[in-house]
């Protein structure tokens, strides 16, 4: 392991002990929280691209997008428990659009500067993925809607509608799975390395156990940057939107970056869609179901305008690039373009706008 991974691991017992010792120091707890994050994010790049190669670029995306997503679930789980619904929903949101456009951005870009002039992936795993997004995108939307026609936000109908909607996501991810597993492996395993010499189960330990420090890191984070934001006068809905999210998702963020500079196209597009694609239909239909149980009140799937047309915009971006199953730099550029114009519009969007 290289001498500089070692030095930036020690600051997982750092950041542990400020927030033990000093809790009142959001900014240094913040800091190095970051900071700690990224070696462990390191680790869980190098399980990935072990598992990618024995099992191929599809389910190593796969792998990866679920076990980045599990810091995603444990920090809007501890949210919950506290009742800021409002937060994780934001965070909600700004993984999916943080996932789509700047990581895929990311990964077009630097991707598509060290090998150019394009890099290539599998169209029809890419197709399945935008449509999934799609798919996403109308669950959230219809209780907008509905709320919009029928002025009944917190009554018992339409908490049933959001329980019953959050349950045809899930299931419809599951069905995912089948198809991603089962009946159609072939268009996801068939890039897979049989004779690789890397043991598969020390990169599941190496996996589970960075994934787990860097959940108990973006907690850290999170718990500080809340408070910090705050004092700068941020916005919960920035906050959640883009700070939060951005932190419950570095890892992935790293190794879908990496891949794609490595010329692995299939796994970076896999991390990317396929996180967003959990996100919407386990991650939140599973904190809507856990909110019955540990939230002071049910979380509800009532998103605010404006994140809506972030989805949206977001969802419609990523299936124009994709639908050729090729991307170069310059289209990496417009995904970040298109991410910082969201951005730029979450942080100067006037409190009661969505209160």
């Amino acid at each position: 392991m290289p001498r500089l991974s070692l030095l930036l691991l020690a600051a997982v017992p750092a950041a542990v002990a400020l927030d033990l010792l000093a809790p009142e120091q959001h900014t240094a707890v913040f800091v190095v929280s970051a900071v700690a994050i990224l070696p462990l994010a390191g680790y869980i790049g190098r399980a990935t691209e072990t598992l990618a190669a024995r099992l191929g670029s599809g389910l190593g995306g796969l792998l990866n997008a679920t076990f980045g997503n599990a810091a995603e679930l444990i920090i809007g789980a501890l949210a919950l428990r506290r009742g800021l619904t409002d937060l994780v929903k934001a965070s909600l949101t700004g993984s999916i659009i943080g996932n789509v456009l700047l990581v895929f951005g990311l990964c077009a870009l630097v991707g598509g500067i060290k090998h150019p002039p394009v890099q290539r992936f599998n169209r029809t795993a890419a197709g399945l993925g935008s449509t999934m997004l799609l798919l996403s995108a109308i669950g959230l939307t219809v209780p907008a809607v509905f709320h919009f026609l029928a002025k009944a936000r917190g009554s018992d109908v339409e908490l049933t509608l959001d329980t019953e909607i959050a349950v045809v996501l899930l299931v419809t991810y599951v069905a995912s799975l089948v198809f991603t597993l089962k009946t159609h492996r072939g268009l996801y395993t068939s890039d897979r390395n049989e004779h690789a010499t890397d043991a598969v189960w020390p990169a599941v330990a190496m996996l589970c156990g960075a994934t787990i420090g860097v959940a108990w890191m973006s907690e850290l984070l999170v718990g500080s940057v809340s408070e910090a934001a705050r004092a700068l006068g941020m916005s919960e809905l920035f906050v959640g939107v883009v700070i939060v999210a951005i932190a419950g998702n570095a890892a992935e963020h790293y190794t879908a970056v990496v891949m794609a500079a490595r010329n692995q196209m299939d796994v970076a597009i896999g991390i990317a869609v396929g996180s967003s694609t959990q996100i919407a239909l386990f991650v939140a239909p599973t904190l809507v179901f856990l909110s019955y149980v540990i939230s002071p009140a049910p979380m509800d799937l009532l998103f605010t305008v404006f994140e809506l047309v972030a989805v949206g915009i977001a969802v419609l971006t990523i299936t124009l690039i994709a639908h050729d199953g090729e991307t170069h730099w310059m289209e990496g550029v417009q995904l970040l373009a298109v991410y910082m114009i969201l951005a730029l519009g979450f942080y100067f969007l006037p409190v009661r706008a969505f209160r």
